[in-house]
């Protein structure tokens, strides 16, 4: 039985407590956090340091559901104690403090909806994209934008949070350094400093593009997806409220605690020496979706704008 520690208990290291309660061979050997905003399951015992955490039970896996300002720091520390790492995204929002170092190949950064079905084998070979879309339509109320989510600086911005899945999946297949952006970010609700809508284009060396229309002011049905526009002429859809359909039908989509068991067992694979899933996403492999998005909002157009106006 591996031994798992989970750092941090909030809204999203709870539904890693989900996750992990039916994982086969897996058990939840400690949690970590100063401030638990979440019922740690009795037996299990509870830290406010991840460092003393991780001398305690000698964790085979560490997840680090913390967020921006604190994850990077204990993602590391939990590698330089010799554990397989699961970071959620972003991590941070710094692309520079991702400069390598010592222990960053054991960490994985959470995409779960990576795991969805069809994108092993598209991102094992992968075709040759001319463009995607990322096309992201949720809503965030007040209720969300507490604490640490309120401002950029702790957060980040619709793109780190919420748009970040279908835009790193997007980079990974679309090679090539950034030659343009045209982008605009509209605040309406002003509900924190995060801005409620953004969209951009932007072209790659060689011509490809990506093009991102992302906001969290959507009165629907939430849906995150990403198309992909293929050098025959054919198109990808990979689909769902997180993609988590990926490449298959929406109605046959696995549960967001199956893709999470399915990276658990990936991260512990790749630990023991087996060769890496084709959808994990590596710590190193961040820095370039985060460059992106820092020139996203660095060249973007800002409007402010009163709700109505702006719907």
């Amino acid at each position: 039985m591996k031994r798992v520690l989970l750092v941090g208990a909030g809204e999203v290291g709870a539904k890693h407590l989900t996750a992990l309660a039916d994982a086969p061979g897996l058990a939840v050997a400690a949690v970590a956090d100063p401030d638990p905003r979440t019922e740690v399951p009795p037996g299990i015992p509870l830290f406010a340091s991840c460092r003393t955490a991780l001398t305690a039970v000698t964790p085979d896996l560490v997840v680090v559901a913390a967020p921006p300002g604190t994850a990077l720091t204990a993602a590391r520390d939990a590698a330089q104690a010799g554990a397989a790492v699961l970071v959620e995204k972003p991590c941070t929002t710094d692309p520079a403090a991702l400069a390598p170092r010592p222990g960053d190949g054991r960490i994985f950064v959470a995409f779960q909806p990576h795991f969805a079905p069809g994108l092993d084998a598209l991102l094992a070979e992968p075709p040759a994209v001319v463009r995607a879309e990322v096309l992201l339509a949720v809503r965030r109320d007040p209720g969300y934008f507490r604490g640490w989510r309120r401002t950029y600086a702790t957060a980040g911005g619709v793109l780190h949070q919420q748009a970040i899945h279908g835009l790193a999946l997007a980079l990974r297949l679309l090679p090539g350094d950034v030659e343009a952006i045209d982008a605009e970010v509209v605040h309406c609700r002003g509900l924190a400093e995060i801005e409620d809508h953004v969209t951009a284009t932007i072209t790659l060396s060689g011509g490809a593009t990506v093009h991102i229309d992302a906001r969290v002011d959507h009165d629907g049905p939430p849906a995150h997806e990403l198309v992909l526009h293929l050098a025959d002429g054919r198109r990808l859809h990979v689909r769902g409220r997180n993609l988590e359909a990926g490449l298959g039908e929406i109605a046959a989509a696995p549960t967001h605690e199956s893709l999470r068991r399915a990276m658990y067992a990936a991260v512990l694979d790749t630990a023991e020496g087996h060769p890496a899933h084709p959808c994990l996403f590596p710590l190193t492999a961040l820095r370039r979706p985060l460059e992106v998005i820092d020139r996203v909002y660095r060249d973007a157009r800002v409007v402010r704008a009163a709700h109505a106006a702006a719907a």
